[in-house]
């Protein structure tokens, strides 16, 4: 039995231990994901031949069906004060379901093995996520997601580059995908995936603070220690997820563009890059300035990256956008779960975190399908209209009903 451990004292780059190796996982686990799973919309539409909306029910399933299960994962590891053991099945179950994709012949298993797949993400998100904020004190917490959303994106660069490297050698610059590509990527891809199951059990400790502080009575009810502030934060955050539908769609309409598989890849690439490049420092500077002029300024970049998507009409524009999509994931994704561990104390953070993941994986679901309805009956321009105008609307609520918050003030006050 592991002993309970104070959180981890800074060792590399400002960040303890712990954020540093769940940063390694997540390369791993993203290099083989991205590898994996960024083509499956072209091996849905181009080797089985199914439709947009297909694609919008398999991709808003995989995201939104998790839901329950990051809610209670968040709660259980409040309740139970382990993280660890949450983590690392989540990241198990998905590595276990992907080799089952080199037998695919129908949509409907896809489907399942992607509900496999993010039922893992669904177990590990929000016990992660609280296991991050653990092990970071109050002025490194923007440094410590950012850390660990810059290796999370280097991971799909390294993914990414190693997938458009395969699809070179086996395509050349074809533009539909072949089933034999697809097989080559999945092989290669499970690596990695294994490589970072093993990193979580072997190198992640427990931080048992969740458990102490229930224990020491920091925690006395279910709506305790979160703060009044995060309760407006969550149904903005629906509203713009509702218009975020999945990467799918924009990887669709990459192609729908003009653009060949290899060049599609080599563009997640260059999108990763800049995601790479400014998550830490957006997180840096959030612990700085507060998180809140980071997460508006990333959702106006949103607003008009996913207008320019609707109004597109030659290839060459797909690289600016993408470019500037790297921008706002960068300087908001990293912020934004930063955000939620300012507005929940310890020994909540993980019910905050399923709370967060699952109203998100619930509006994205819906959001999804609602992008594949609009794709097959308008056009490929309908869902990034929805979108900019949802991403606008929300950084409008954003700006009035979030007021920055003073340092040093306590979870659970309005």
């Amino acid at each position: 039995m592991e002993k309970a451990n104070a959180i981890a004292p800074a060792r590399t780059w400002g960040i303890s231990r712990n954020v540093f190796f769940l940063g390694i996982v997540s390369f791993l686990q993203d290099v083989s994901s991205e590898m994996i799973f960024t083509i499956l919309p072209l091996f849905l539409t181009n080797v089985l031949e199914t439709g947009a909306a297909i694609v919008g029910l398999v991709e808003g399933v995989a995201e939104g069906t998790n839901t329950f299960l990051k809610l209670v994962s968040g709660w259980l590891s409040d309740r139970v004060g382990q993280r660890k053991f949450l983590t690392a099945l989540g990241y198990g179950l998905s590595t276990v379901v992907k080799p089952f994709l080199l037998i695919a012949h129908v949509w409907g298993a896809v489907l399942a093995i992607r509900f496999v797949d993010r039922t893992g993400k669904g177990v590990r998100t929000s016990p992660r996520d609280a296991l991050l904020a653990d092990s970071s004190d109050a002025k490194t917490m923007g440094r410590s997601f950012g850390f660990h959303r810059a290796m999370d994106s280097l991971g799909a660069v390294v993914g990414l580059a190693g997938a458009a490297l395969i699809i070179f050698l086996m395509m050349g610059e074809g533009k539909i995908l072949d089933r034999a590509s697809f097989r080559m990527l999945v092989l290669i891809g499970m690596i990695p995936g294994i490589l970072g199951v093993l990193m979580v059990l072997l190198f992640v400790r427990e931080v048992r603070v969740a458990k102490a502080a229930r224990n020491k009575g920091e925690v006395t009810s279910p709506t305790s220690g979160i703060s009044s502030q995060f309760k407006v934060l969550v149904p903005i955050m629906i509203l713009f997820t509702l218009g975020n539908s999945s990467d799918a769609f924009l990887i669709l309409r990459a192609q729908n563009l003009g653009l060949s598989i290899l060049k599609i890849l080599l563009v997640l690439v260059a999108f990763n890059v800049v995601y790479t490049a400014i998550a830490t420092p957006a997180g840096m500077l959030s612990d700085k300035l507060g998180r809140r002029r980071l997460i508006i300024a990333g959702w106006m970049v949103y607003t008009l990256v996913y207008l320019g998507f609707a109004l597109a009409g030659a290839a060459w524009q797909v690289l600016p956008l993408f470019l500037l999509y790297g921008l706002y994931y960068g300087s908001t994704e990293g912020v934004a779960r930063a955000f939620v561990a300012d507005l929940a104390a310890i020994g909540k953070r993980g019910t905050a975190y399923g709370i967060y993941h699952g109203a998100l994986g619930a509006s994205a679901l819906l959001g999804s399908v609602i992008a594949g309805v609009l794709w097959d009956k308008l056009s490929p321009s309908a869902p990034f209209f929805l979108g900019a105008a949802l991403a606008g609307a929300s950084a409008l609520l954003f700006l009035v009903f979030i007021p920055e918050r003073t340092k040093g003030a306590m979870p659970g006050r309005p």
